[in-house]
């Protein structure tokens, strides 16, 4: 399972994610304010979004609510130490799927997170996508045109998949790194940009290498 943690309680925040990789082996990333919770989840799929009501620049209801305004359709765990019936249906009915009240057992935490990604909120990616006329195969991890093709490292196709999934919009390095490696990963940001050449290398064959373009200090992202 793949969740975004968002809880500015840095001890508390600590204990959820070494948790849910010790007992449960899910891949977590952690924000600490609300805006960094609503662009996380802009950004990428994730199988259950926990967000704590009180947090810097946005609550998560805010964030609840202005995610499902712009159409997002994942599942939303809810985390506050408010516990009256109206504080419930407010969250409710900002867009939340469910609702548990700090202080509360992991194990109850991980049985709500298997509760909802058995509904099978989020979209399924369909197993090939298109630029151009280029064709990215996501089961194979091979990149076609005609009756070319290359084959990607998983790591190389995942960063693909990823700017493809945001065409036309500016992935930082720090974004890219959390998604693809990890937010907690030992990898320096240089690894980006060593993945990012060798994809390109592999599209010269199909005169495609311009795809992938450099924003000088920033990221990366997918034109075309």
């Amino acid at each position: 399972m793949n969740i975004l943690l968002a809880e500015d309680d840095q001890s508390l925040g600590e204990l959820i994610i070494y948790m849910l990789k010790k007992k449960a082996g899910y891949k977590v990333e952690w924000v600490m304010d609300g805006e960094d919770a609503y662009d996380y989840a802009d950004y990428s799929h994730y199988d259950v979004l926990i967000l704590d009501w009180m947090m810097p620049n946005e609550s998560g209801v805010d964030v609840c609510r202005r995610l499902r305004t712009h159409g997002y359709s994942g599942a939303i765990l809810m985390l506050t130490a408010k516990d009256t019936v109206q504080d419930r249906i407010e969250g409710l009915d900002s867009g939340a799927d469910d609702y548990l009240v700090k202080p509360f057992e992991i194990d109850e935490l991980l049985a709500r997170l298997r509760a909802l990604a058995r509904r099978n909120y989020a979209p399924i990616l369909e197993e090939e996508i298109r630029i151009d006329n280029l064709v990215l195969n996501r089961l194979s991890h091979m990149v076609c045109l005609g009756n070319e093709s290359v084959q990607l490292s998983p790591r190389e196709f995942q960063l693909l998949d990823l700017l493809v999934q945001n065409k036309g919009q500016v992935l930082p390095r720090e974004v890219i790194l959390e998604r693809i490696w990890g937010y907690d990963a030992d990898i320096a940001p240089k690894t980006i940009d060593a993945t990012v050449k060798l994809i390109r290398k592999k599209l010269v064959a199909f005169g495609k290498q311009d795809l992938l373009q450099s924003i000088r200090g920033v990221g990366y992202k997918l034109e075309h």
